[in-house]
């Protein structure tokens, strides 16, 4: 383990070296594939470029990485361009396009390579990796010129950032801006082809999409910052290129490129469960959270109702009472009444609740949410004054302070809702 990591043999510390910027700079480059929903053109890409790869060395007759860099990005482009024009000249919808395309090429790209290695050519040897990577077989003059691809692929990325940025969240307005949007996203399909072009040296043709997205993937349950998703996607996918690394060079028999893919898989699973802000369980507390909300938001604005009937707004009203307004689960009933009760929004007298001044307000708040949405909704959607209730209800409790400001304003300042209550101010 120690050798490993202090680098002192100088392949590991090629094949370490490779892995990061290869892995690095395919995962940065996903996230905006990623965002903009072209995940699986990584995938038709990535298949689509093998035969460039055999047509590269059956014209050159070299596997120097140079070249067959050139013939993966052109055959990789050409599989992008017709794409396009299958989906845009044709019936065909993108998906089977994608689907043409990538089975086409591959299966193109297999016949070429059973055809190399029929030939007898002694230079062949090897050039079958790149189906499933060739990770632990780098050698220097391997590391370098992928090593140049990759920084010049993050060096582009960080010159065209916010371009980028703009275009995946809101191309309308890059338009209108002036920005060259077509060629910008010309430019992010040249760079994910040269990303694939890369990554396949350390995964292999058939799981390059997978060193592609599930950075991205993985990140994106844990920020909803670009620039940190692109930094957690490169740190997931660098630590992943480490640990297959590792994992070879403790076990020679095991591959370096799937055990990159497996540990990436791992750490997505981690993330869809337990990510900051969509994993499974921040989902479960947030709905957790919402749901005893709006518990103690309906017991308040029930008592506020009761005692705007009454003009009495801190008199105290019965457990049943409550209950016979409105169906409530029992124990999320009893759980809201201790914490409005923590909170100093009601006082209990045995079965008996009546509104804090503090509750008042809050009660108050509630109840002219709900009419000032009941008057929208009929005012501008123009729906029947009985069929506004259900919507309300549940509308009442995501209004932001903000919102509803303008909600207001856009209400011109009313004083009744629809069944000519009045909105509480």
């Amino acid at each position: 383990m120690g050798d490993f990591f202090l680098l002192q043999d100088p392949n590991v510390r090629w094949v370490v070296l490779a892995m990061m910027l290869i892995c690095g700079s395919a995962a940065v480059v996903g996230c905006f594939a990623f965002l903009r929903k072209r995940s699986l053109v990584g995938d038709a890409v990535s298949h689509a470029i093998l035969p460039g790869i055999c047509l590269a060395f059956m014209l050159a007759q070299t596997k120097h990485p140079v070249v067959l860099m050139f013939g993966a990005v052109s055959v990789g482009l050409f599989s992008l361009w017709l794409i396009d024009f299958i989906t845009d000249k044709s019936k065909i919808k993108p998906d089977a396009a994608l689907a043409l395309v990538m089975s086409v090429f591959y299966g193109i790209g297999i016949l070429l390579m059973t055809s190399i290695q029929a030939s007898g050519n002694a230079a062949q040897s090897g050039l079958d990796k790149f189906l499933f990577g060739k990770a632990a077989a780098m050698m220097q003059e391997d590391v370098i010129a992928y090593g140049v691809f990759s920084l010049v692929l993050l060096a582009i990325v960080l010159l065209f950032f916010k371009s980028f940025s703009l275009i995946i969240f809101d191309r309308e307005h890059a338009q209108v801006i002036g920005l060259p949007v077509k060629q910008l996203e010309s430019l992010m399909a040249l760079l994910t082809v040269f990303a694939i072009a890369i990554g396949i040296q350390a995964v292999g043709v058939v799981l390059m999409s997978a060193l592609l997205i599930t950075p991205a993937a993985a990140a994106r349950y844990w920020t909803h910052n670009l620039k940190v998703m692109l930094v957690l996607a490169a740190f997931f996918a660098v630590l992943s290129g480490i640990g297959g690394a590792y994992i070879s060079y403790t076990i020679p028999k095991m591959p370096t490129g799937p055990w990159i893919v497996v540990l990436l898989t791992f750490m997505t699973i981690i993330s869809v469960l337990f990510g900051a802000k969509k994993g499974v369980w921040f989902k479960s507390i947030e709905n957790r959270r919402m749901t005893s909300r709006m518990v103690e938001e309906n017991i308040l604005k029930i008592l506020y109702m009761f005692g705007e009937k009454e003009d009495a707004f801190d008199k105290q009203y019965s457990i049943a009472q409550l209950k016979s307004k409105r169906k409530f689960n029992l124990f999320k009933f009893k759980t809201a009444l201790k914490r409005l009760e923590s909170k100093g929004a009601i006082q209990r007298n045995g079965n008996q609740v009546s509104l804090t001044a503090e509750g008042i307000e809050k009660g108050k708040r509630v109840t002219r949410l709900h009419r000032l949405w009941e008057l929208y909704l009929t005012k501008y959607l123009n729906l029947p004054a009985d069929h506004v209730h259900e919507e309300a209800e549940a509308m009442e409790h995501l209004i932001t302070p903000e919102l509803e400001k303008e909600l207001e304003k856009e209400l011109d300042y009313p004083h009744v809702d629809p069944h000519d209550s009045p909105i509480p101010r």
